[in-house]
């Protein structure tokens, strides 16, 4: 008789995030800050998007302005510094390289976090929490990054294992579910709030406690169907991965957005029409190379303005204005032409502008393009190939290389970052120095 063919194991996920991610990648190459509070702020330096646990123990929020902070900062000597993307996500990346070595399939779910389908990998490590480890000293010796892995059955268990290793000392970063008895595991839930389940935000939580379900157990206890009732589908899903049941896969590739955003406050406030035209330009080059990379074109651009709402002593305007397009593109030139001319519709002279912003819309597939009746298809092709040499030479030689003329050249209203650290490890000449 034929042999059976072997059931396939069921689905292990593991979530590996890192530790305080940007304070993490200034230490990498600063070890001076070992120990030292600090937090990243977000653009113009304004809040606090990142604090190192020394800052968290003193009880600054996520999102506190660094102007409410002065005097904590001058009590405690808190250090801080400015957004750096480019190392950011140039770590990121490192992180994504080492895991991808772990298991071949992996979710980047953020800048700092990625799931990974462990099922077919854990044996040859020796489970779950061997595995885990092996990726912590891996990614620590190779780029100085401090992670913590979480594994369980679904990938909301994954995350809430990843809470449990990063909470509790005792896990020493890892924590397996499969590894605990299932008392234990059932304890844990019940010692964790329901606000820490993945998904279930300030608002959600408290309408379950109000419903009497204050734990992660709790939630575990109730009957999916009552809660898609309650709070929909997405919470139904969420009751069903918490009792094992797998729901939600992996997604290999992230799905194309649907609307793509570009937008930022000014360093300076800006008054002038060229200085606006300068903004909206580089916020237009900027979204249509995302656009290009998602294989999408828009068929619709919309630009809008604002003052600054915190001075409300100042004259106050905020205006938009959406261009529809003749047939949808890609082309910078043709989005940034359709941009100019909604700016030209919405600017008042004598205002004070703290913002400005782009958004590509009405997104289809540059494949599935359906043409038109006057269908240029040797122009199309020129801005094709126009399109990919300069974003080849950017990616090169680094953004806004080569840029449309209206962008500027050294623009008074870029964005205030003023205690950036270097750029160690995408710049030959911010490379770190050993003396």
């Amino acid at each position: 008789m034929p042999t059976a063919a072997p059931e396939p194991a069921a689905p292990q996920f593991a979530l590996v995030d890192v530790n305080n991610f940007y304070v993490s990648c200034e230490r990498v190459f600063q070890p001076r800050l070992a120990g030292v509070p600090m937090v990243v702020l977000s653009n113009n330096d304004g809040c606090a998007v990142a604090r190192s646990a020394e800052v968290k123990a003193l009880g600054v929020k996520m999102g506190t302005p660094w102007f409410k902070m002065q005097a904590l900062a001058a009590e405690h000597g808190i250090l801080a510094l400015s957004s750096n993307y480019t190392l950011y996500g140039d770590m990121s990346n490192r992180v994504v390289s080492i895991l991808r070595d772990f298991a071949p399939d992996i979710e980047v779910y953020s800048i700092d976090e990625s799931f990974l389908r462990v099922e077919s990998v854990l044996r040859h490590y020796g489970g779950g929490v061997a595995m885990g480890q092996c990726m912590r000293e891996r990614i620590r010796q190779w780029t100085g990054l401090p992670v913590c892995a979480g594994i369980g059955p679904t990938k909301t268990l994954a995350k809430f294992a990843n809470h449990l290793a990063k909470k509790n000392p005792a896990f020493n970063g890892v924590c397996d579910l499969h590894a605990l008895s299932k008392p234990e595991r059932l304890a844990w839930m019940a010692q964790t709030d329901v606000a820490e389940v993945w998904g279930v935000g300030r608002r959600i939580a408290l309408r379950l406690q109000a419903m009497g379900v204050h734990s992660v157990l709790d939630l575990r206890r109730q009957l999916p169907a009552h809660m898609q009732a309650q709070f929909g589908v997405v919470m139904a899903r969420t009751c069903s991965e918490l009792r094992g049941v797998s729901c939600l896969a992996l997604e290999d590739v992230a799905p194309p957005k649907q609307q793509i955003m570009s937008s930022r406050s000014f360093g300076v406030p800006v008054q002038t029409l060229a200085e606006l035209r300068e903004a909206v330009a580089s916020y237009v080059a900027k979204a249509a190379e995302k656009l290009r990379q998602q294989g999408s074109a828009a068929a619709a651009v919309q630009v809008f303005v604002q003052t600054n709402r915190f001075k409300p002593g100042e004259p106050q305007y905020n205006a938009g204005w959406l261009v529809p397009l003749i047939e949808p593109s890609s082309d910078t030139l043709a989005l940034t032409g359709a941009a100019l001319s909604a700016l030209a519709l919405i600017y008042k002279p004598g205002y004070q502008y703290k913002k400005a912003g782009v958004m590509l819309t009405m997104l289809s597939p540059q494949a599935a393009r359906q043409s038109t009746l006057f269908d240029d298809a040797p122009a199309r092709a020129r801005s094709a190939r126009l399109m990919a040499a300069i974003d080849a030479l950017n990616q090169i030689y680094g953004r806004n290389t080569l840029r449309t003329g209206v962008c500027g050249t050294a623009p008074r209203w870029g964005m205030k970052s003023g205690n950036r650290s270097a750029c160690f490890t995408t710049r030959w000449d911010e490379l770190p120095q050993v003396r």
